[in-house]
């Protein structure tokens, strides 16, 4: 996944920028991003805190981990049920 230019403190600035009034056309030309940008950002980190956004981003490094971890004792799984199945 690309890694995005901003870091979630410039997200959040930028998002109270949008809400304290400046209009969207400006805020894409001063930040050089697309409507389709801030539309996600707001989904995303609209109403958040620095401190939020941090959480957020080290709980979902977490969750990746744990998801590798889940897939490599799965296939760990299916590996040993297949050899106590064959008949020796």
């Amino acid at each position: 996944m690309k890694k995005s230019r901003y870091s979630e403190e410039q997200i959040i600035g930028i998002l109270k920028e949008q809400k304290a009034g400046m209009k969207t056309a400006e805020l894409r030309c001063k930040h050089k991003v697309s409507a389709a940008i801030l539309h996600q950002w707001k989904a995303k980190l609209g109403g958040m805190d620095v401190t939020d956004a941090k959480k957020l981003r080290h709980l979902e490094q977490e969750n990746a981990e744990l998801k590798r971890v889940m897939a490599d004792l799965m296939l760990d799984n299916v590996v040993l049920k297949d050899l106590l199945s064959k008949n020796w």
